[in-house]
């Protein structure tokens, strides 16, 4: 009987171990990607660090976001095209939409100034205060393309 219950006590103390392993484990990789990350890790965040590029049309655009939490949120964005000229205000013909599907509005363009065939900056939009699963950034009327969208 005595050899029961010390292979029960021996078999509960490995389980144990053997969860309290795999939960240090997770939450050691939980502290290092807020370390990468700058923050609490959330969805939106860790996909955040993608870029996309799309070359539809007459016009190369990569997108790379920069800061999805504190301040404004940024994209670094850059256009390539030998064909047109890139005059188009880049903050006016660009949205971010949330999972929610809400619309904001960019704030701002720093970056190369209207005009020649490559252009580089960062479009800046006001932070969303409730932090969505995904964000999709939409550039409209660029290059011929009706629509691009970018999503994380």
């Amino acid at each position: 009987m005595k050899k029961i219950y010390l292979f029960a006590f021996i078999a509960v103390l490995i389980l144990v171990s053997i969860l309290g392993f795999l939960t240090l484990g997770r939450s050691q990789r939980d502290r290092e990607q807020e370390v990468l990350l700058g923050g609490e890790s959330t969805p939106s965040q860790s996909l955040a660090l993608e870029s996309q590029t799309n070359s539809e049309g007459a016009v190369t655009i990569t997108v790379t976001p920069k800061n999805l939490s504190d301040g404004t949120w940024d994209f670094e964005i850059a256009l390539d095209t030998h064909s047109e000229e890139l005059s188009v205000d880049l903050a006016a013909v660009a949205i971010l939409v949330d999972d929610q599907g809400k619309e904001y509005s960019a704030l701002a363009w720093e970056g190369d100034p209207p005009g020649g065939h490559h252009r580089a900056g960062v479009l800046s939009f006001a932070p969303i205060t409730t932090q969505p699963r995904s964000v999709m950034l939409i550039i409209r009327q660029l290059g011929g393309v009706q629509e691009r969208s970018f999503v994380w």
